[in-house]
């Protein structure tokens, strides 16, 4: 890739490009992943240098094209008004290690649907049972979250969708 841009070195869309940029050549110029896209070459870099903000749509053609799908579930997470209150940013690792954080995160799902299911016989969470069920939603976050991670890895290296 050519020169770094200093201004943007933080900025995950210019991060997502640098990436993609290793591996297709294209990337390496605004100008032709602005084209790539099908965006303005100054907008593209306004989003890279974070003076805008882009549209989701814009979002998910620059996670096709730069093959980061992570970069949708960053956006979410930190950008779009109702996503920063209900998504969890996802980090990817390598597969053997989000295998080992799902399977971690599994461990004690007996343990969680008997816990569940007695809390939830009587159709209400009183106060006794309140630090329990905080708990049960505690552990679903993190298998929901490690199983994100794994669909993100296997949508940008095997390409499941």
């Amino acid at each position: 890739m050519g020169k770094k841009a200093t201004k943007a070195a933080d900025n995950m869309y210019y991060l997502a490009r640098c990436e993609a940029g290793e591996t297709n050549s294209e990337f390496s110029s605004r100008e032709k992943a602005a084209e790539i896209i099908g965006m303005d070459r100054t907008r593209l870099a306004r989003i890279e240098l974070d003076t805008l903000s882009p549209y989701p749509e814009e979002v998910k053609a620059m996670a096709a094209a730069y093959n980061v799908p992570e970069l949708c579930n960053s956006y979410c997470a930190k950008e779009c008004p109702i996503g920063r209150d209900t998504v969890r940013e996802v980090t990817i690792d390598d597969f053997d290690r989000l295998s080992l954080k799902v399977l971690g995160s599994l461990r004690d799902i007996d343990t969680l649907r008997s816990s569940l299911i007695a809390i939830s016989e009587d159709g209400i969470v009183d106060e006794s049972e309140r630090e329990s069920f905080e708990n049960i939603l505690d552990s679903l976050e993190k298998i929901s979250t490690n199983a994100k991670a794994l669909q993100l890895w296997a949508m940008k290296n095997i390409q499941i969708k």
